[in-house]
């Protein structure tokens, strides 16, 4: 899963919920969170385990632009899925947790425990949450899709306010 890349390219995006961060290969974007994400010093670094030798540095890339272009349509309630080509890195078992919750429709949720059978693993279900917490890409990877067993809200890199808010934007959008 590893694959040498000298650069990176990074850029803040504002979005009605916050300033989000992205960062980009020439393959896609390899992160997309929100800005005052205490964890997100920890997520840039952790990308040069998966992309050794890469460089991060400020600056436009065509990637960039068309994810603030789509970006701005999904808050707009225009577009219900993404097209921009990403680059998700991580473990095996993340990159099989976060192709799942790119199956998750649009509008919908699911439980932890419904994403842990989705993967064929119904007892990794604190497993699968942990991996959701882990996904460097969400909205693009709709994490914020998934729910406790009971439907509340569990869980989100931005808060549990903005899971909130997105769960809404496409519920009134749908």
């Amino acid at each position: 899963m590893q694959q040498n890349l000298s650069d990176l390219i990074r850029s803040t995006i504002p979005t009605p919920l916050g300033e989000m961060t992205a960062v980009t290969s020439d393959r896609g974007i390899v992160l997309f969170d929100f800005s005052d994400n205490p964890h997100l010093a920890r997520e840039t670094r952790d990308l040069s385990r998966y992309l050794p030798g890469s460089r991060t540095t400020e600056g436009s890339h065509p990637l960039l632009t068309q994810l603030t272009a789509e970006i701005s349509e999904y808050f707009a309630g225009t577009r219900h899925s993404f097209s921009v080509p990403l680059h998700p890195v991580g473990t095996p078992f993340q990159l099989e947790v976060w192709q799942a919750l790119q199956t998750i429709p649009y509008g919908q949720t699911r439980s932890y425990a419904e994403e842990a059978r989705m993967i064929g693993r119904p007892a990794a279900v604190r497993a699968v949450a942990n991996a959701n917490g882990r996904n460097r890409l969400p909205i693009l990877i709709p994490c914020h899709r998934v729910i406790g067993s009971d439907g509340t809200l569990t869980g989100y890199s931005g808060g549990i306010s903005r899971k909130t808010e997105l769960l809404r934007l496409e519920h009134r959008f749908m």
